[in-house]
């Protein structure tokens, strides 16, 4: 847990303010918004298709409208004359509302896709760079990715996409249908048009950078409430409780101000936006009555009821998309600020050009000689807060082998097993399965001959039956039987009235700790690995059930690579070969028989 007594450090980078005002940082993102547009590319388009075909529909439906009310009040025709254009309008309306609930249907389809897409690439890129990246980033920040960040994007592709396009091509097509009836009108609308979306991206750049903003406050303060939940017991034993709550009401108040100011933001562009729409709508209903007044006088011929009428009830749905768009204009702009946390996210770390060059997962080989394995660190350099953990280290653990590694807490007992797991990437040296670069075999043949055992074993909500099938899912309960047996978790399990089926809470809750560690133990017992790691597996133990363990450990570790990092003499004894740590040395302290 970082220090408890200062704000938890968010690790994603801070943006200076000309970089939020930077358009080329704008564009970098949106170009990357709309790469993920493509898995989406068929929804969107449906989407926009079924809005096109609404706007269509909408001429048609003024028309009618406006030659149903020229037939009755002009021409004095009655209610069964005008019954046909009365039907084509209700079926006109019902059509429209069933487009509409199918466009938006649509476009909610097109995000979940990308969301879903997105979110899966986020995960699986946090679970291929291991554990030690995900040390460097606070949990709450990338919990905060992963949720709210991704979830910043729904609008964008539900909403946004379909009525950019939307508001391109709806109110071309209602101009070019004005425009043979009414050329005056169709050119008052032609100049006003472009105000709306000239004052829209003028507001949208306050609204990017406000909304940045508050995603990144979002950030810091997730980051920051889940390493003072994760310290409460810390914070009330030192006295400090009383002053952390008011950190973190400093931190809920920087964030609410920054989600007041993007809804000011989003309210005042609201506000421009329907007001240069009621300007120019305005401006067309009075030259139409200036017009039937006889005061103005521009057209050849004089202008109907029917085409006035027509006019002025497009009038208010040619400026509709345009609205809809600014509504929406806040979504591209939280959509902007979420791509920048992600792409941080997701681009960290990659191999810089003209450097060693990642290797891609599809193009990973396979472990050879899998029956057997055997590893090694050749000029193996690696630091972390604390100094140098390894300098220029070799170490050779031949397919069998079993070796101990010892040393004072904080060595590195741990950070040797985690290069070996390929958890950490060393600053500089190899680390070798069978000969072959770790980095270059597939993640998945590696850890099919794995059996890892972690300092604090993680047991999840469910049996005692469950958490060890996780070591191997199609094991028949026989053989979950044996494993919880040899791992001495069978002493207590026959002793609740459930046995192996009794359910556990979360985090093994209901368990000691040394009952935790058995049950991890069994884990490894019922694996069949060629290779096994383990960091202090009887820490918790007393004596004599440490004795067991071992005993069987022994048995079940022949034939296989062995390592184990402890500081029990009586586990170091087990191995062939103990490697003692000191001051970033391998040191050898002797060969033991088995």
């Amino acid at each position: 847990m970082s220090d408890i007594s200062s704000p938890a450090p968010l690790e994603q980078r801070q943006l200076s303010p000309v970089e939020l005002s930077d358009p080329d940082l704008g564009r970098r993102n949106g170009g990357w918004l709309h790469r993920w547009t493509r898995p989406a590319r068929n929804a969107i388009l449906v989407a926009v298709g079924l809005g096109l075909l609404n706007g269509l529909l909408l001429i048609a439906q003024a028309y009618l409208l406006a030659a149903a009310i020229h037939e009755v009040v002009v021409m004095e025709r009655g209610s069964a004359d005008i019954a046909w254009l009365l039907g084509g309008l209700l079926v006109i309306i019902l059509t429209r509302a069933l487009l509409h609930w199918l466009g938006e249907r649509a476009g909610a389809r097109a995000a979940a896709i990308v969301k879903d897409r997105l979110r899966s690439r986020l995960f699986q890129a946090m679970l291929g760079r291991g554990p030690d990246w995900i040390r460097r980033h606070p949990s709450g920040a990338l919990a905060t990715a992963l949720i709210e960040q991704i979830e910043a994007m729904d609008g964008f592709f539900a909403r946004y996409l379909p009525a950019m396009a939307l508001a391109v091509f709806v109110p071309l097509a209602m101009v070019v249908a004005i425009l043979p009836r009414e050329p005056i009108a169709a050119l008052l609308i032609f100049v006003t048009l472009p105000l709306i979306p000239l004052f829209m991206a003028l507001v949208g750049m306050g609204a990017a950078s406000s909304s940045r903003k508050q995603l990144q406050a979002l950030a810091r303060m997730g980051g920051h409430f889940v390493e003072r939940l994760r310290g409460l017991t810390t914070l009330k034993l030192y006295g400090r409780a009383e002053a952390e709550l008011e950190d973190v009401r400093r931190v809920t108040d920087e964030v609410r101000e920054r989600t007041l100011s993007v809804l000011r933001i989003a309210f005042l562009s609201s506000a421009v936006l329907e007001f240069f729409a009621s300007i120019a709508i305005a401006s067309l209903a009075l030259y139409l009555g200036l017009t039937y007044l006889g005061m103005i006088n521009l057209r050849a011929a004089p202008l109907s009821l029917e085409v006035g009428l027509f006019c002025l009830l497009l009038a208010p749905d040619i400026y509709l998309p345009l609205r809809n768009l600014a509504a929406h204009y806040h979504d591209r702009a939280s959509a902007l600020a979420a791509a920048e946390e992600l792409r941080g996210l997701l681009e960290e770390d990659l191999p810089e050009p003209g450097g060693p060059r990642e290797v891609p997962e599809a193009r990973r080989l396979p472990l050879p000689n899998p029956e057997s394995v055997g590893v090694e660190l050749r000029g193996v350099s690696i630091g972390t807060a604390r100094g140098k953990v390894l300098e220029d280290a070799d170490l050779v653990i031949e397919a069998g082998d079993w070796l101990a590694l010892t040393g004072a807490s904080g060595a590195g007992k741990t950070t040797i097993l985690e290069l070996l797991l390929g958890f950490r990437q060393p600053d500089q040296g190899l680390v070798l399965w069978n000969g072959q670069p770790l980095d270059r075999l597939d993640p998945a043949s590696c850890r099919q001959r794995l059996a890892y055992m972690s300092q604090r074993p993680h047991l999840f909500h469910g049996s005692l039956a469950d958490n060890i099938r996780l070591a191997d899912p199609s094991a028949d309960d026989a053989k979950v039987e044996a494993a919880a047996q040899a791992a001495g978790v069978m002493d207590f399990a026959e002793q609740l009235s459930l046995g192996l089926d009794t359910p556990l809470g979360e985090g093994g809750y209901g368990l000691s700790g040394g009952q935790a560690q058995r049950v991890a133990l069994a884990r490894v017992f019922l694996r069949d690995a060629a290779l096994i790691l383990l960091d202090e597996p009887t820490a918790h133990l007393d004596s004599e059930t440490e004795a067991r363990v071992l005993a069987a450990l022994a048995e079940h570790a022949q034939g296989r690579t062995l390592v184990i990092a402890t500081h029990s003499s009586a586990a170091a004894a087990l191995a062939q070969r103990r490697i003692n740590l000191v001051a970033g040395q391998l040191r050898t302290l002797g060969e033991e028989g088995a």
